[in-house]
């Protein structure tokens, strides 16, 4: 393992995130099996209590997860020049087989701890806790994931060592292998444009649709997801190569280095922000037969609609930005 302070407390956040998480699943469990809002037994009175303590302890936890994600990618790419042929974040998560699914799994916690901020959020704004089942159910979802999680996190920077030659993203995201991302790279970019701009514009279409009407709720959340997904293919197909203005350069993770100004954060963080608050307005709506929250899961599920719609149109008009302001063209090669 390499003794790096951004290390140490990575694997120090994600014990303690382990640890939170385990003693309020236990309690949830708790929760799930005794809870009875019809009863004023003091056996309620003190699960009640300790709805209070676990929405607050989950509330640092799953901040910390959103930061934690940040932290871990600003780590490999920091410790890149460590490795022999790693350029970038790309080659140092490639040091050993628990580096890019150490990142897959804390963007899918992200996502989950999103969904069960907003469920929570909701749940504390009426007054008979209607959806306290709801989001325990949802925390023993996540905190198999998140042990799972900590599981690779560690066994990534065990495994690391400085004298292992790793392979540089241009060999990584080059067209020419028979890779996942060499396919990706591969992806026409012209017509991959095209895709991703129609969909970016039908998908605002229906968040408008949903902002006037409060319909389709589902078919918003479901296509801000299948957004999420075309945007991480577009980075790597064309997005990428027009901040580089080099042709054969398909990497995600380049965009994280001072050279391009850190903008990577910006975009990926976008990305983030329009997904979950998307996927939060489909989740919402599963509840919203509640008699407490009639009134007020509407509103919110507009809100988190106006945020994701914000949050697309930031990653557009990041993306967009080199290709309109520049003399790079993509198609010409």
């Amino acid at each position: 393992m390499i003794l790096n302070p951004a290390i140490i407390a990575l694997e120090f956040d994600s014990l303690l995130m382990t640890a939170f998480t385990g003693y309020a699943t236990v309690n949830a469990i708790q929760i799930l099996r005794n809870w009875d809002m019809q009863s004023g037994s003091e056996g309620q009175l003190q699960l009640e209590r300790k709805t209070y303590l676990i929405s607050t302890i989950l509330a640092y936890v799953m901040g910390f997860e959103i930061i934690s994600l940040i932290l871990f990618t600003y780590t490999t790419e920091h410790i890149h020049d460590l490795f022999v042929g790693a350029m970038c974040a790309a080659g140092s998560l490639n040091v050993n087989d628990y580096g890019y699914p150490t990142l897959v799994l804390k963007g899918l916690n992200c996502i989950l701890c999103g969904q069960w901020l907003i469920v929570n959020y909701t749940d504390n704004m009426a007054p008979d806790y209607p959806l306290i089942r709801a989001k325990y159910k949802l925390l023993l979802i996540i905190f198999p994931s998140l042990l799972l999680e900590s599981f690779f996190q560690m066994q990534y920077f065990l495994r690391m060592k400085p004298d292992v030659i790793t392979s540089c993203c241009g060999l990584l995201f080059s067209e020419g292998d028979y890779t996942l991302a060499s396919d990706i790279a591969a992806l026409p970019p012209y017509a991959t444009k095209i895709i991703f701009f129609v969909s970016l514009a039908i998908t605002i279409r229906i968040g408008i649709h949903f902002l006037w009407t409060g319909k389709a709720a589902g078919i918003f959340s479901l296509a801000t997801t299948c957004l999420m997904i075309l945007s991480l293919l577009s980075i790597i197909s064309f997005i990428a190569p027009y901040f580089y203005a080099l042709p054969t350069h398909h990497c995600p993770f380049c965009l994280l280095q001072k050279e391009y100004h850190y903008i990577g954060y910006p975009l990926y963080f976008s990305l983030l922000t329009g997904c979950i608050a998307g996927l939060g307005v489909g989740v919402l709506d599963y509840f919203q037969p509640s008699s407490s929250l009639l009134d007020l899961v509407p509103a919110l599920q507009k809100r988190l609609c106006l945020i994701s719609i914000i949050g697309y149109v930031l990653f557009a008009a990041i993306s967009v930005y080199p290709i309109l302001f520049s003399d790079f063209k993509l198609e010409g090669y």
